[in-house]
């Protein structure tokens, strides 16, 4: 195996491998930054994702150029990475005096930082796009068609890293407000059956007194419900 085939595994086994317990997105993130400059020969690489409300926001970057020039991007809402993530589409920019027109701010502010190149690739699976995965050159014409296909390749094994840790993060959420729900549930059901007891209800009944406490104090029925069982509220029927 040659030395970049045994590289190239090794980064799509480290891009791929989210289900570690100690899985950190910014250190995930920051190794995709360095293995796309080690891998594609470019200068430097730069990660920008989405929040849920859609807003881009700067993850990731190799070097702190890149950082600022991507910050740039941002804050003035003009660049190849925000056009590649609001259309889903790459955008290569192999000369950047030739996009001058397009993006009059980003082209000056990248050519003062001694970039020539840029290359814009979206971070998408499916219909959901989660960002963009940007790619500095210091000359132009930096990747040919094979280097940008491995550049969205890695882009894509990362994308469904991310997506899959977030469903799964999800469905753990999920599960433990089921499990809370389902506990809160014992509590009461042990509140209805102490206070039927104690004042010699129906548990049916006793429930009703339970709910009209609680409505008529302001209070969560759990609340009531504990300090039931802990016999820290008197309720009169």
């Amino acid at each position: 195996m040659t030395d970049l085939a045994a590289d190239l595994r090794e980064t799509f086994v480290q891009l791929a491998d989210t289900l570690v317990d100690d899985f950190d997105l910014v250190e995930f993130l920051d190794v995709l930054a360095y293995r796309c400059v080690e891998l594609l020969g470019v200068h430097s690489a730069g990660l920008v994702l989405a929040d849920p409300r859609g807003s881009l926001t700067l993850v990731a970057a190799s070097d702190e150029q890149t950082r600022l020039l991507e910050l740039f991007q941002l804050r003035n809402s003009e660049g190849p990475c925000l056009d590649c993530y609001q259309d889903a589409e790459p955008r290569a920019c192999p000369d950047l005096v030739r996009v001058r027109g397009k993006w009059p701010k980003f082209a000056q502010e990248a050519e003062n930082a001694g970039f020539r190149s840029v290359y814009a690739l979206p971070m998408r699976l499916r219909e959901e796009v989660i960002g963009a995965l940007n790619l500095f050159g210091t000359r132009p014409a930096l990747l040919d068609d094979e280097g940008l296909r491995l550049a969205q390749a890695l882009a894509d094994v990362a994308t469904i890293g991310i997506v899959h840790h977030r469903l799964l993060r999800r469905q753990e959420n999920i599960t433990a407000q089921l499990q809370t729900a389902l506990n809160s549930r014992v509590i009461i059901e042990q509140a209805k059956g102490v206070l039927a007891e104690r004042l010699r209800v129906s548990v049916g009944d006793a429930f009703g007194v339970l709910r009209a406490y609680a409505r008529s104090n302001n209070r969560k029925i759990l609340a009531v419900a504990k300090e039931i069982i802990d016999r820290t509220v008197d309720i009169p029927r």
